[in-house]
């Protein structure tokens, strides 16, 4: 395993690879201490790094890593957003279900998708409406991913009765 001092020095490499290469083993090296450095460098002026960085913070784990993801979700490029929102479903974010939800009124349809996906996952019945709205989405794969999200909820809502 890289000494994580070089690999965070290396997230400020002039070499956007080296720095996404950097993003990505501070991710797998599983050490806490990374994601400060990680959250920090979604202020990266690639849209490459910032999605390696959530990348990794999601492959930290870290219930401290959750505000970075959820900050990212409000990032300009639809690529960090879509990541933010599948790292938010790895590390199980409840915490996050109100900015998951508003991710799906996002312009671009992988995000509304990405977002309907880890809101059924998550099970939180606050995202029945919310996905109910996604029906008249004008893209069908945004439509049938929040449809199966709301049946999922649903099943999860009923077995809890």
């Amino acid at each position: 395993m890289k000494d994580i001092t070089a690999l965070i020095a290396r997230l400020h490499d002039p070499a956007i690879g080296k720095r996404q290469a950097a993003a990505r083993e501070l991710g797998r090296s599983g050490n806490p201490a990374a994601t400060e450095h990680l959250g920090a460098a979604l202020s990266d002026s690639h849209p490459k790094v910032r999605s390696e960085c959530v990348q990794a913070l999601g492959r930290l784990g870290e219930e401290e890593a959750s505000p970075f993801l959820i900050q990212a979700l409000g990032d300009t490029e639809p690529e960090v957003r879509a990541a933010a929102i599948a790292a938010l479903g790895r590390i199980h974010g409840h915490f996050a279900v109100n900015a998951l939800i508003s991710c799906l009124k996002d312009t671009d349809e992988r995000v509304r998708i990405g977002a309907a996906e880890v809101l059924g996952k998550l099970g939180d019945a606050r995202a029945i409406e919310p996905l109910d709205a996604l029906a008249g989405d004008p893209f069908s794969d945004v439509r049938d991913t929040a449809e199966r999200a709301v049946k999922q909820l649903m099943k999860k809502r009923n077995a809890a009765r």
